[in-house]
């Protein structure tokens, strides 16, 4: 089932990199497992560059309101796939209000081969959410604004944690990527930046960076063996969302998004940017993560002058589509 929006702008033609693309439609696809959470809206609103971005905001369940809490994906990942925690959001006070990041989700695609994970630069995703904040959640979201970031969005969040005056007066960023795990890797990550920048300069930044995945991956992806979650009923409820919408789906990363998330990466792994940090945030990282480097977690929170971490043991890199007692403790 879908559900249409109440409310949205009209997005402008976006042209990037290959011809004319249909905008995305502003709805939510949802299955009975996998229910909308009530009290909500859908909607596009123009990125920085006019791009349409598909956003959707929910109120609070319970009163009296505690505020809104502004929830940040990561890579290749969709507003559907947090329906179970935005209800979790809701019944403790708070409303709740999220975007998908360009090059996924419901968002516009900038390559012609939809599946392919692209970004220019991360700063781009960085202005998406000055846009998103200001034309979306700012005038329609109760304050006080609490951050809930997770892995790429993490990263992001991170990046936006800088800024002499914030939105957020709190952030919550779960398994943030600001080191890949080595053991994923096939190379080590300061020749695998180097490898990305040069491929890009030789044009070849629309290429995979490893593996294809444009057929329909998730219709045959084992559960067994996967990085993301150790719970198999989130596994496969993930996995019908795209069944049900395959066009919400990202396959594996090109190599410029591989060189965006390295130069990322590399700016908050300098050694005063803890410290640069003006935002109270709370660092929750996964003692089995197998996508992003827990210890980099760690000595990055160590530099906080106004955060801290917590790990939780046993949980993979998805802390949030985790079994339930990993889920109670986050």
């Amino acid at each position: 089932m879908a559900v249409t929006p109440k409310t949205s702008q009209a997005p402008s033609a976006h042209d990037q990199t290959a011809g004319q693309h249909e905008p995305p439609a502003a709805r939510l696809v949802a299955h009975a497992r996998n229910p909308v959470p009530t009290g909500g809206r859908v909607g596009l609103f123009k990125g920085f560059d006019g791009a349409p971005l598909r956003y959707a905001i929910w109120s609070a369940s319970r009163t009296p309101g505690r505020g809104t809490v502004c929830l940040f994906g990561g890579r290749g990942e969709y507003i559907e796939k947090y329906f179970e925690t935005i209800a979790d959001i809701q019944r403790r006070g708070f409303a709740v209000a999220t975007m998908d990041f360009r090059g996924q989700g419901g968002s516009v695609r900038e390559l012609a081969n939809r599946r392919k994970g692209y970004v220019r630069d991360f700063a781009d995703h960085d202005r998406d959410v000055t846009r998103f904040m200001r034309d979306i959640v700012l005038p329609d979201c109760p304050p006080p604004f609490i951050a809930l970031g997770h892995s790429t969005g993490g990263n992001i969040l991170l990046r936006q944690a800088t800024a002499t005056s914030s939105w957020f007066e709190r952030m919550v960023i779960s398994a943030p990527l600001l080191h890949f795990a080595p053991a994923s890797l096939p190379l080590p990550e300061r020749q695998i930046a180097l490898l990305a920048e040069v491929l890009c300069l030789f044009g070849l930044g629309h290429q995979y960076a490893r593996g294809t995945l444009d057929d329909n991956f998730f219709e045959h992806m084992p559960f067994e063996g996967n990085d993301l979650t150790s719970d198999r009923e989130r596994f496969n409820r993930n996995l019908d969302v795209l069944r049900l919408a395959p066009e919400l789906a990202t396959g594996g990363p090109t190599m410029a998004w591989i060189r965006a998330a390295c130069r990322s990466m590399k700016a908050l792994g300098q050694p005063d940017f803890p410290q640069q940090v003006h935002v109270p945030m709370l660092l929750i990282a996964a003692g089995a993560d197998r996508v992003v480097s827990t210890l980099a977690i760690e000595e990055f929170a160590r530099g906080l002058k106004i955060g801290s971490h917590v790990i939780i043991p046993g949980s993979r890199h998805e802390i949030l589509q985790e079994r339930d007692e990993i889920r109670q403790q986050f």
